[in-house]
């Protein structure tokens, strides 16, 4: 049971040096509420980019959790005359 907690504690140690390091970028406000968010000393960061902002300018953010794509889907219309020639043909 030590073994767990002091590897926890390793794992916070470095989690805090790696984002504290400057390289990480805080996220911004289209961010909140994503599965990828670590708060780390009340900041919070994305685990999985370092520049969230950059994500977000050509649109949606492809690491977002909380946002699903929207699938647009056509109706095609079908000639009903040509529909009934080809069931009569089978």
């Amino acid at each position: 049971m030590a073994k767990a907690t002091e590897k926890k504690a390793k794992d916070t140690a470095s989690d805090t040096a790696k984002y504290s390091s400057g390289i990480f970028s805080p996220v911004i406000d289209k961010c909140e509420s994503c599965e990828r968010i670590i708060e780390v000393e009340s900041i919070k960061y994305c685990s999985s980019y370092t520049l969230p902002a950059a994500k977000w300018r050509q649109g949606m953010c492809n690491f977002a959790t909380h946002i699903k794509p929207e699938v647009i889907t056509s109706k095609i219309k079908v000639n009903p005359l040509k529909a009934s020639k080809r069931a009569m043909g089978k």
